[in-house]
């Protein structure tokens, strides 16, 4: 149901000055990076204590165009096979194609972008891969937050996927009642193999583009489930504090989400079927990230790090032609019923 912004009083004050004010602060580019930076350090050393083995290797880097950023992997774990979070702040004299298609009006601007990215691939295939993203870009006069987080499991449990859902529409729910329907199926819309047909996984948040001007869903399907959710809800006033708090309770809320579930799932045993089957399942990951993903993009057409920017993909994956799992299996409720859309911050799950 669409929720009015008056009906709320964890919404938005429409009566203040402040929101009436489009333009960022200042001290916005020091303030994002510095949160994006300790982001990092809250992901890497909580993720450091659970794994109980593995640490984090650092590698800093210089863009020669201009920029600098911190990569962070972690290695043969205890939990973690392989898995990176960045850091990394980037500036230039004019945006790549990627971006100025959607945003022509940054045409002809020097930019900034700054931004915190992760993604890992745990060894047991119970406990399910993640990614996450946070970023904010300025180019002129033009500016918008964009990001979110979602959840890649190879084996169907549905209590994690509602405990992860749950905890990021609360995080989004400080901010406005109708963020996460929007970003939830922007989430579903974006995390999608076109060429396969199917869902990379069981979704989260994502959006972009979030500024002054108050539009929910800016992508490309104005015809699609988020685009018309969207549109109920209408343009939301709001200004550059009132997003930046978006993001940072979007990202206080990974943790929380993403540690319960790999602690649940490290200690199940498993075997060679259940490690290929993950393996095979990776693949997908791979094609996304290689074929969709627009942060793979922007880092390539911006001569980024490739290191960095390919981090995000596994040590070890498989393909196999013409693969189909055995009917009734765990492997193939996954795809037939799990990947499939579905409420689970309501608790939702329409499966067998």
């Amino acid at each position: 149901m669409i929720r009015h912004l008056d009906q709320h009083n964890q919404t938005l004050s429409l009566n203040s000055p402040a929101n009436l004010v489009s333009t960022p602060p200042v001290d916005s580019r020091h303030r994002v990076k510095q949160f994006m930076q300790n982001l990092q350090d809250e992901i890497c050393s909580a993720l450091e204590r659970l794994d109980g083995k593995a640490r984090f290797r650092e590698d800093q880097w210089e863009r020669p165009e201009g920029g600098e950023g911190r990569t962070r992997v972690i290695r043969e774990g205890r939990i973690f096979e392989q898995g990176g979070v960045n850091f990394s702040e980037v500036w230039g004299d004019t945006l790549p194609p990627s971006i100025l298609t959607q945003r022509p009006e940054a045409v002809g601007h020097e930019f900034f972008v700054t931004g915190t990215s992760m993604v890992l691939h745990p060894r047991n295939p119970y406990v399910p891969t993640v990614h996450l993203n946070y970023r904010y870009f300025e180019a002129g006069p033009v500016w918008w937050f964009g990001g979110g987080a979602d959840l890649t499991p190879y084996y169907p449990f549905a209590e994690d996927a509602i405990q992860f859902h749950a905890l990021l529409k609360s995080a989004c729910d400080v901010c406005y009642p109708e963020y996460y329907p929007v970003f939830k199926r922007w989430c579903d819309e974006y995390f999608y193999l076109k060429h396969r047909q199917e869902q990379r996984g069981i979704g989260g948040i994502f959006f972009d583009y979030q500024d002054a001007d108050g539009v929910l869903y800016v992508g490309p399907d104005t015809d699609g489930p988020a685009a018309l959710y969207s549109q109920q809800v209408g343009k939301v006033p709001r200004n550059w504090e009132d997003l930046f708090g978006l993001v940072q309770h979007c990202g206080g809320a990974f943790l929380p989400a993403y540690l319960p579930i790999a602690q649940r799932r490290q200690k199940m045993e498993y075997g060679d079927r259940e490690r290929n089957f993950q393996l095979y399942r990776r693949g997908r990951y791979v094609e996304f990230n290689l074929v969709y993903d627009r942060g793979t993009i922007f880092g390539l057409q911006t001569n980024g790090r490739a290191e960095s920017i390919l981090m995000s993909l596994p040590p070890l994956t498989r393909w196999e032609y013409g693969y189909q799992p055995e009917p009734g299996t765990p492997e193939a409720q996954l795809t037939e019923i799990f990947l499939k859309p579905h409420d689970w911050a309501d608790g939702h799950f329409q499966g067998t």
